[in-house]
């Protein structure tokens, strides 16, 4: 008994040791100069709503609007509104939801697409017109809400009256005015008045120029697909290129004066909640105290930067890690510049929507490993992709 005891209890200790999640290794003191950073709109701040598409993506359009040059002399900053996004996606996702008996992800959380969708089918709202904010918080807080619709197209999927009514639409979109606003018909910006339509089209906004980009080696290269994450509930679908392809369309649209909206992993440990994203390797081995370390040193005053073991990034790492489920539909950005840190290393500038966070006020820095391994997608205007892969895709 005694000798089953000191077994089990070895047993145990190996795999508590076995369970222990991996620490990230410390990260150096980065300092970043900015080598390319095109235009774009104030830190927003999503808190407590699962937003980020809406938010990236919206950001986006608004460098968009300051790109194309399309916002008066008073409006040099435009500031559009996420929640008019939100209320659309909700309604059509809750029509979408019934139809297929509920087999459907309906939560807040969607993709970039989707706010394309909007805009292409309804347009765009200034954020005074429809702040989304009708619930008694000054920040989001959509939880409430969120129940409230779920449980709400639960019950209408059930079709306890054997048949549809003709309320339950009128139903739902009441308490999405309730929270979050109605939506406006008409609003006046810089003493003109306007409809969400025909403010997109003054904006010279044209949906059917966007385009969405993705890289995975389970479809064919230079064809569509709707990638197979929950949130892309509308299916909505994305060219496919190599992964060199990618961040040569992500790098051209950069060095031309575009922005990109990006979906991203966060969930890997080289995430910080201080404003990085490096490609760590939490399995490699510190170089701290190492021979290494030893006979060649490290600058004065600052880590070496050998200390960080960025994972190596290729299509089919990305590919195991999408099917491992490693590799996620976490979180949308948008990526607007380049930088370099004190070793010359590149880094991607990334605006995000957790308010003024972090070292870098609401900006993350992320390593080209990293968005060449933890990217999901990137929505892009059609003319920041290469001539060259624009042929093979077939997009003029």
């Amino acid at each position: 008994m005694k000798k089953l005891l000191i077994i089990l209890a070895l047993s145990l200790g190996a795999a508590s040791l076995w369970a222990q999640p991996r620490v990230a290794p410390k990260l150096p003191d980065y300092q970043f100069t900015t080598v390319k950073a095109n235009p774009i709109t104030s830190i927003k701040n999503q808190y407590r709503s699962g937003t980020c598409w809406a938010y990236s993506a919206i950001g986006f359009f608004e460098s968009e609007a300051i790109r194309l040059g399309k916002i008066s002399d008073t409006l040099k900053y435009p500031d559009f509104s996420e929640f008019f996004v939100v209320s659309h996606s909700y309604m059509e996702r809750a029509e979408k939801y019934v139809r297929l008996d509920g087999k459907l992800n309906f939560a807040i959380g969607s993709e970039a697409d989707d706010v394309l969708d909007v805009i292409r089918d309804y347009g765009i709202v200034p954020n005074e017109a429809m702040p989304g904010l009708n619930y008694g918080t000054s920040l989001p807080v959509t939880g409430e809400m969120d129940a409230i619709l779920h449980a709400m197209v639960d019950a209408v999927v059930k079709n306890p009256n054997r048949t549809l009514s003709t309320a339950w639409k009128r139903a739902i979109q009441a308490v999405l005015d309730e929270y979050l606003g109605k939506i406006p018909e008409k609003f006046v910006v810089d003493g003109k008045e306007f409809t969400p339509a025909s403010y997109r089209d003054a904006l010279k906004i044209n949906p059917a120029d966007y385009v969405t980009v993705t890289s995975f080696t389970h479809h064919p290269f230079y064809t569509k697909f709707a990638i197979e994450v929950s949130d892309n509930w509308r299916w909505d679908q994305a060219w496919n290129v190599p992964v060199d392809e990618f961040m040569t369309i992500l790098d051209n649209a950069i060095n031309n004066g575009y922005t990109v909206a990006w979906g991203a992993d966060v969930s890997h440990p080289g995430f910080t909640r201080d404003g990085l994203a490096i490609n760590i390797d939490p399995n490699a081995p510190s170089t701290a105290g190492s021979d290494q370390e030893h006979w060649v040193g490290k600058e004065e005053g600052k880590p070496a930067p050998v200390s960080v073991n960025e994972k190596e990034a290729t299509q089919e790492s990305r590919q195991i890690d999408f099917d491992n489920k490693t590799m996620t539909d976490d979180h949308g950005m948008q990526i607007y510049g380049i930088a370099k840190d004190q070793w010359g290393k590149k880094y991607y500038m990334v605006k995000n929507s957790w308010g003024e966070t972090g070292k870098y006020k609401g900006i993350w820095y992320a390593s080209e490993l990293f968005v060449k391994g933890q990217s999901l997608d990137i929505m892009v205007h059609k003319d920041a992709i290469p001539r060259d892969i624009k042929a093979k895709l077939g997009i003029k």
